[in-house]
C-alpha cells in the first residue's frame, strides 16, 4: 500500500518540491532580534505578525465563508499543514504558499503559525505560488490567465516552459492566455463566474465587436456551454442556419463531419472547416495571430507525441 501511495505521488507530475533543489541546511540558533532562523524542511513556529503577504499571489480574494470555516477549524484543531515562507528583511518573512491558513490563523486569534522556511529566488517563489493554486483549483479562469501572463512577461517564460512548470499541457496554457483577448467586461463576467471557461472559449472565436453582445445574451438566457457553442457556430457560419425549403443549402455537411468540426473548434478555440468528399478533403483552421498559431502547433504537437 505504501509503495502504491509513493507511485501515485510521483505520478502527479511536478509538485512544489520538484521546483527547488534538494539542499539540506544546518540548524542555526540565533537570537530573536537577529535575522530569521532558516531550518530547511523543518516547520518552525513563527509569529503571524512577522509574516508579510505574497507579492506574487495570483488570487484577488478569498471566500469569506470558507475563510471563517477554516478559522473555526484552526481554533479547534490548530494548523494541520505548515505554510511556506522565505526570509525577508529586518527579521521578517514573506509568504510563498498558505495565505488562507495564515489569514484564518489571525482570525482564530493565533499568535504563531507553523511554517517551513525556504531560501528561494523570486521566480521560484512565483512558480511555487502558481503551482499550488493551480493544483488546488483555487483560481478562477481569469486569475489563471493573469498568472500565466505574469510568468510570460516578468520572467520571460515560453508557453512550453510554463506548461512544464505547472504540470499543464501547452495547449491548455495557450487557451488560458487567449482569454486575455476578451473585452474587459467579458473578462469580469468570467472572473465572477457568470461565464465559465467553456463559455469563454466559445466566445473567443467571434469577431471582437460581437463578443460583449453575445456574452450578454448567453448570461441573460442562461445558455449552457453546448448551446453557446451552437449559437456561436451559427453566427460564424450563417449559411448553416435553417432556410426555407425552396432555398438550396449553401453547404451540405455530413453529421459526422460536422461533429468533427465542432470537436476541433472546441479543442482549439478557433474556427475550423472540414471539406470532405467521399473520405478525402482538407481541414481549414483559421487563426488571427501568433498566439493562435502557437496554440495550433501545441495541439498538433501534443497529439503527435
Amino acid at each position: 500500500m505504501a509503495a502504491a501511495a509513493m507511485d501515485k505521488r510521483r505520478a502527479l507530475g511536478r509538485g512544489l518540491e520538484s521546483l527547488l533543489p534538494s539542499r539540506p541546511q544546518p540548524t542555526v540558533e540565533i537570537a530573536a532580534s537577529a535575522a530569521p532562523v532558516v531550518v530547511e524542511g523543518k516547520p518552525l513556529e513563527i509569529a503571524v505578525e512577522k509574516i508579510d503577504r505574497n507579492p506574487f499571489q495570483t488570487r484577488k480574494g478569498f471566500d469569506e465563508e470558507k475563510l471563517n470555516e477554516l478559522a473555526a477549524s484552526i481554533t479547534a484543531s490548530g494548523v494541520v499543514q505548515p505554510i511556506v515562507v522565505r526570509t525577508g528583511q529586518a527579521g521578517r518573512y514573506t509568504l510563498i504558499t498558505g495565505e488562507r491558513r495564515w489569514l484564518a490563523s489571525q482570525r482564530a486569534g493565533k499568535t504563531t503559525i507553523p511554517a517551513i522556511v525556504r531560501e528561494v529566488s523570486d521566480v521560484q517563489a512565483m512558480e511555487m505560488t502558481i503551482v499550488e493554486n493551480l493544483q488546488r483549483a483555487d483560481l478562477n479562469p481569469m486569475e489563471q490567465a493573469h498568472a500565466y501572463e505574469r510568468l510570460s512577461k516578468e520572467f520571460k517564460m515560453t508557453q512550453e516552459q510554463m506548461a512544464e512548470r505547472t504540470g499543464k499541457d501547452r495547449a491548455s496554457v495557450a487557451n488560458f492566455l487567449r482569454l486575455l483577448k476578451l473585452p474587459e467586461d467579458v473578462q469580469l463576467h468570467v472572473e465572477s463566474g457568470e461565464l465559465s471557461f467553456g463559455h469563454a472559449r466559445a466566445l473567443i472565436v467571434l469577431p471582437p465587436e460581437q463578443v460583449s453582445k453575445v456574452a450578454w445574451k448567453v448570461i441573460h438566457l442562461n445558455l449552457s456551454v453546448r448551446s453557446t457553442e451552437k449559437y456561436v457556430q451559427g453566427l460564424i457560419n450563417p449559411e448553416m442556419v435553417a432556410k426555407p425549403a425552396n432555398v438550396p443549402e449553401a453547404r451540405m455537411v455530413d453529421p459526422n463531419v460536422r461533429e468533427a468540426e465542432d470537436r476541433l473548434r472546441r479543442s482549439l478555440g478557433l474556427k475550423v472547416t472540414i471539406e470532405d468528399k467521399k473520405g478525402k478533403g482538407k481541414v481549414v483552421i483559421e487563426y488571427s495571430g501568433v498566439d493562435d498559431f502557437d496554440a495550433i502547433l501545441a495541439a498538433l504537437g501534443d497529439r503527435a507525441s
